[in-house]
């Protein structure tokens, strides 16, 4: 969710902490012009959503001590980032300042730490259940990955990719997760559709009768060929 597809009235207390920092009740009303109790409802929505949370007491020198109010980890996150763009412009910096085999080596990295994840809970089982434990690859019960039995083996159709934005620009990250599926299926694996493409969705052929030996497959930038 954006804070742009938040109601007014909330949206208005979230941006308002943004720009001023943690604040008290009375200290929002004043500055967005509602009643003290009308603030006090939308923070209670606010809170429920985890938005927001109270962060310290304030003490005035008269009266009962005042709680102030701050954005969650979660409702900074409403606000725009630039994650994205860092990640592309870091990938193109490697590549620049230390050349395509270093930067080929940095995604076999992220490969192999991909397979240590998930190797130790698949190596022991036949090949279809390695591939449905696969749908795990990107998430823990991923309900956008699937499996499909094609007559040659198998293929994950996974429909939200959680490096798209990324992907979209430097699709070689792809190879990351293809050269992975590969050696923990113990199979050749090639992209079929791609986001790339405008398929909606990656798809990762698993050819089951094509084994390989995972202590030897290396990771290259070649271009997949769709299957």
């Amino acid at each position: 969710m954006q804070i742009d597809q938040l109601p007014d009235s909330r949206r208005a207390i979230l941006e308002t902490l943004k720009q001023l920092g943690s604040l008290t009740i009375a200290r929002l009303a004043t500055e967005l012009r509602l009643t003290g109790e009308a603030v006090r409802q939308q923070l209670l929505q606010l809170r429920r959503e985890g938005w927001v949370e109270p962060s310290k007491t304030e003490r005035s020198r008269i009266g009962r001590p005042a709680t102030t109010y701050r954005l969650t980890i979660a409702g900074d996150h409403l606000f725009p980032k630039l994650y994205d763009t860092l990640l592309v412009a870091l990938v193109d910096a490697a590549a620049r300042e230390l050349g395509p085999e270093v930067t080929l080596r940095l995604y076999s990295r992220l490969a192999d730490e991909a397979v240590e994840r998930l190797e130790p809970a698949t190596r022991s089982l036949p090949i279809e259940k390695r591939v449905e434990a696969l749908k795990n690859f990107y998430a823990n019960d991923d309900p956008y990955m699937s499996v499909e039995q094609r007559a040659d083996g198998f293929e994950l159709v996974e429909r939200n990719c959680p490096f798209y934005n990324v992907a979209m620009k430097r699709p070689g990250i792809c190879d990351v997760t293809v050269g992975a599926l590969s050696r923990l299926a113990g199979a050749r694996v090639v992209r079929g559709k791609t986001f790339q493409n405008g398929d909606g969705c990656c798809s990762f052929r698993v050819f089951a009768n094509e084994p390989v030996d995972a202590e030897k497959l290396k990771l290259t930038s070649e271009p997949q060929t769709s299957a």
